[in-house]
């Protein structure tokens, strides 16, 4: 499940966390967000960030091989 959570604090700070995108694809995510709230200082990069996307394919190889004996 894909999750982005603003804190908001007294100071007008806003800290943005998001969870469940894989793959610097979250910035795509969040940037329209960003360019309205102002500037950002700080990024850190989850662990999420740094995986690879998997995708599953429901093709399977099969080979079969008869011996003659």
């Amino acid at each position: 499940m894909e999750t982005l959570e603003f804190i908001i604090y007294p100071d007008g700070r806003v800290q943005e966390k998001v969870t469940g995108i894989v793959g610097a694809s979250c910035a795509e995510v969040t940037a329209a967000i960003e360019a309205q709230l102002g500037l950002v200082l700080t990024q850190e990069p989850t662990s999420e960030f740094f995986a690879n996307q998997v995708q599953q394919s429901s093709l399977a190889n099969t080979q079969t091989t008869y011996s003659e004996w």
